[in-house]
């Protein structure tokens, strides 16, 4: 089927016929471009269909246009079966419900596009669970599944989405309705006949020409309508990659959830010997058999394993924990018969589980760079062989990478002999391309060779299924083809896919990039690369996980739900940017702005993302060149110049007046109205005096200053930034008694003296490094007696460590500040270690600053706090004030949306007489405006404590 080339006309007919959103803006096209995968392909337009009836009537307008198809879930794809040409069908925004779940049946009926752990989690509430669950589960869709019949960690206990599939409901290209389960009863007569004529007459071929094995993923399961295995025409169509028919309904099988899980970890010299020890351990019944080499784990997550050079994970249940211990204890004792295991570890705490399976199925982002920084690439993502040989599948796997020159980091699910990797392939030069061809035709071969698939969980897609032939033989293959016409005789779905496929190195999404476009950022772990940095996005898609938990990552998608809010989106849409095709403005591109415009610069991204991707960096790129040469909006100059003016109403003690005016209500509306601040806010109150002025008068002026006389008597010096000086000084003056009380001699740097961030944050960044400039001059002294840095404010720390580095990377005194910073409870850790807080035996609720959460961590918070005696964990997620974001015109419904995910609930929920703890003053600012709570920072409870 031929590209869609009249899309004006394509896109009417759509919306005359479907009620769902039709969508054929550069945006939208641009967000839809790719999957998970190395390929990209341009759509003609995107469809949200409401229901099966809208999805009939986009079909039966594609067919009249010619247009290709593609079904698309939560595009967390490997292989690049979720991209096409024509028109995208997004079963995400509509039909993404479970419909029904019968607990007794432990069955669940679901639309296409429900998130996996929306099914999972309605199960729970009955005992139950989906059993594959692969590690996109917080956000790839049960279509998706279905499509590539995905598989999981607990394939080895309960099997793949085909052996959890019940029946199915299908519309064909041609807008047949079909329910596919056994027997194929509910099949239109013509396609039933036709498949089974095909099937019938090749009998032999069907019952011979497919390995035997777990995870044979690819190709279609034409053997599943063998009368031998009852014709079941549901488990023929799991893994057909959208090429067949369109999902619109699914009943699936649920499992029972053991009542107890314990973590066996079991180390081993290498891979090679965990995966040949992985058979002897399928007796002992685990739930996962997962294998992990060292170059994936981190040194941190090093340190809590037993000693070897690779693990097996093997999770076991019981009914009760003390039963899932006893089971494990037995695994165990296997593993250290064998005489290879170097150590075992039984984890047995969830929080201690969730580390480190958090590793693992944060692998497939985390392995997409070498360990020194180099890219890697899926491709051959998935492969699989008999788990009896895939410990002499690796080495000779290993071979071939140092044959091709090629290094790559191996994990995955070792007890169905499934293996993950990504490789480090050059997909920019055209030497480079031709190396992957190469080495993927001859790695096929190989995997062939020990009776494996050459998919063993995502599917073959564009990356594979030009190679099934070498897997399956002209016969077969060619059996395929016919399978699908009998299907889609128009060509119409999915087409490159599994039958008659595009070659594996064409549509590859690399190429359109520009070399190094010219940046402000520094970029130091992407070689100062920014079309790099933005490859960084692979695509997994964490950054649309909806559940609420230990992350930040992306309150503006948890807010909205949409794509273009989510870090992927957006990453999506700078790519386009800079390739040009679909986004033609460059820099200034209206529709990159338009997704920016609710990211809130949070930098949970730069922590939560498995490859770090920082949009609140990106972002700040972005708009310091969108914007230059012409005028910004109201609120860059109110707020991203917020320092300038605080400093100018202090110098000029116009504070009592400015906080009078702001209680006037004519004069509050005018001063928001030209300031591009939101009507619903409240302008905040400034301090009468500033902190520096406060630390004047308390050590009598001998604190004021920290010149080179006032820093040699100081072991740590007190930044004053903007915000905790004009506008919350009582938390610095807090942290200066603190610090006394802790035996320590504080100082305060010579002159004014500020981060950067409000600058930052707006895109201001010639400002910004002007700004920085002079903060370092004046902090000399400091830098020069090596000096610690206490900052208050969270994301001014923040900005400290990171963007001041970045923007200044050819100043030294930059990274010497930056790594001088820390932050209150680092400063008592570090210079007063034997330091003991007063206790308070309090809990507490509030918020870890979503910077200090991305750039710092709260470690030391976190035993400061348990010192006290304050008691509980701090909410994660962000406020939704995020310095000025909240208070800008057009963001207060997100801005109230973010809070009302994780903090706001949390606040509410608190006993009476706990402490609320928020050291951000945006945090304590929004739990005031949004709920009348009082929140302080951690340096005014210890200070009110020591005043007891």
């Amino acid at each position: 089927m031929a590209q869609v080339t009249d899309m004006t006309e394509l896109a009417a007919a759509l919306r005359s016929r479907v009620r769902g959103a039709v969508e054929f803006d550069a945006a939208s096209r641009a967000l839809m471009t790719m999957d998970a995968s190395n390929y990209r392909r341009i759509p003609a337009g995107v469809v949200a269909p409401l229901d099966a009836e809208d999805v009939a009537a986009a079909l039966a307008v594609c067919r009249e246009h010619g247009a290709p198809v593609v079904a698309r879930g939560g595009g967390t794809s490997i292989a690049g079966q979720a991209t096409g040409t024509g028109v995208v069908l997004d079963f995400t925004r509509h039909m993404n419900r479970v419909l029904t779940l019968d607990p007794d049946a432990a069955t669940a009926v679901v639309q296409p596009g429900v998130v996996c752990d929306t099914l999972r989690a309605r199960a729970a509430r009955h005992g139950l669970t989906f059993g594959p669950d692969p590690s996109t589960h917080s956000r790839c869709t049960l279509g998706g599944m279905i499509g590539n019949n995905a598989c999981g960690a607990h394939s080895v206990a309960w099997g793949t989405t085909a052996d959890n599939v019940e029946a199915l409901d299908v519309l064909t290209a041609r807008g047949q309705r079909a329910r596919l389960a056994r027997g194929g009863h509910d099949v239109p007569g013509p396609l039933r006949e036709a498949v089974g004529e095909l099937t019938g007459g090749h009998l032999e071929l069907l019952r011979t020409g497919y390995p035997e094995l777990p995870r044979r993923i690819s190709g279609y399961a034409l053997d599943e309508l063998l009368p031998e295995k009852g014709r079941d025409w549901a488990r023929a169509y799991t893994g057909s990659e959208g090429t067949l028919g369109v999902l619109t309904e699914a009943t699936v099988r649920l499992v029972p959830a053991p009542g107890a899980r314990v973590l066996a970890v079991l180390g081993y010299p290498d891979e090679s010997a965990a995966a040949e020890a992985a058979p002897g351990l399928l007796p002992r019944r685990p739930l996962t058999l997962e294998g992990m080499a060292d170059d994936l784990v981190g040194e941190t997550a090093r340190a809590s394993l037993p000693r070897g050079g690779a693990w097996l994970f093997a999770e076991i249940g019981g009914a009760s924990p003390e039963q899932a211990r006893a089971r494990a204890r037995e695994l165990c004792a296997v593993a250290a018969a064998d005489g290879v295991s170097t150590g075992q570890a039984l984890v047995t705490d969830p929080a201690g589980q969730r580390v480190l399976w958090r590793i693992r199925e944060d692998a497939s982002g985390t392995a997409t760079r070498m360990p020194d920084g180099s890219e890697a690439w899926p491709g051959w993502e998935d492969c699989a062989v008999p788990p009896a040989r895939l410990g002499a599948y690796l080495r000779e796997f290993r071979g071939l990478l140092r044959d091709h020159g090629l290094r790559g980091l191996p994990y995955g699910h070792f007890g169905d002999g499934c293996i993950h990797i990504r490789i480090d392939f050059d997909l920019l030069t055209g030497q480079g391309i031709a190396r992957y061809r190469d080495f993927s035709a001859e790695l096929a071969d190989l995997v062939v060779s020990h009776g494996g698939s050459l998919s063993g969980e995502h599917g073959d897609g564009l990356a594979r299924s030009e190679l099934l032939t070498r897997m399956y033989g002209p016969q077969l293959t060619a059996l395929f083809g016919r399978f699908k016409d009998a299907w889609d005789p128009d060509g119409m779905l999915n087409p490159g896919v599994l039958a008659r496929p595009a070659r594996l190195d064409e549509n590859l999404r690399f190429a359109s990039l520009p070399d190094r476009p010219p940046v402000t950022f520094a970029y130091p772990h992407d070689n100062g690369d920014f079309s790099a940095a933005v490859r960084r996005c692979v695509g997994v898609a964490k950054c649309r996980n909806t559940t609420a938990g230990t992350h930040v990552m992306c309150p503006s998608f948890r807010a909205t739900g949409q794509e273009q809010h989510s870090t992927r989106g957006r990453a999506r849409l700078l790519h386009e940017m800079l390739a040009g095709e679909v986004i033609t403005d460059g820099w200034r591109s209206p529709e990159v702005r338009e997704a920016l415009d609710l990211c809130l610069s949070c930098k949970g991204c730069r922590s939560d993302c498995p490859v770090g991707v920082d949009m609140a960096t990106y972002k700040a790129e972005f708009l310091h060149h969108h914007y230059a040469g012409r005028p910004r909006p109201a609120s860059h100059y109110a707020m991203g110049r917020l320092p300038d003016w605080l400093h100018l109403v202090s110098a000029l003690h116009l504070a009592p007046a400015a906080n009078l005016a702001a209680r006037v209500p004519p004069l509050a509306a005018l001063a928001k109205r030209l300031g591009g601040i939101a009507p619903q806010r409240a302008i905040p109150p400034l301090a009468r005096t500033p902190l520096t002025t406060l630390i004047r008068r308390i050590t009598g002026g001998t604190g004021r200053r920290g010149g080179a006389t006032g820093l040699s008597a100081a072991d740590t010096v007190l930044f004053p930034d903007t915000f905790t000086n004009h506008l919350s000084p009582e938390a610095g003056e807090a942290a200066w008694r603190v610090f006394r009380a802790a035996g320590l001699r504080p100082a305060l740097p010579a002159g004014r003296v500020c981060c950067g961030l409000t600058y930052v944050t707006t895109g201001q960044l010639d400002r910004a490094r002007a700004v920085m400039r002079r903060t370092l001059d004046r902090m000399e002294p400091a830098l020069d007696a090596k000096v610690p840095v206490a900052v208050l404010e969270p994301p001014c720390a923040a900005a400290l460590r990171t963007d001041l580095p970045d923007l200044l990377p050819e100043d030294p005194r930059a990274h010497r500040l930056a790594g001088l910073v820390r932050t209150f409870a680092q400063t008592l850790e570090d210079r007063a270690p034997h330091w003991t807080p007063p206790r308070i035996d309090r809990p507490v609720a509030g918020q870890t600053h979503c910077h200090q959460h991305a750039v710092i961590g709260d470690a030391a918070d976190r035993r400061l706090r348990e010192a006290a005696g304050l008691t509980g964990a701090l909410s994660a997620g962000c406020c939704g004030l995020a310095g000025n974001f909240g208070f800008e015109k057009g963001h207060y419904e997100v801005s109230v949306a973010c809070a009302e995910d994780e903090l706001l609930p949390a606040v509410r929920a608190a006993a009476p007489g706990t402490e609320l703890l928020a050291d951000g003053y945006s945090c304590r600012t929004q739990l005031d405006q949004l709920g009348g709570y009082r929140a302080r920072h951690l340096a005014e409870v210890l200070a009110a404590a020591l005043e007891v």
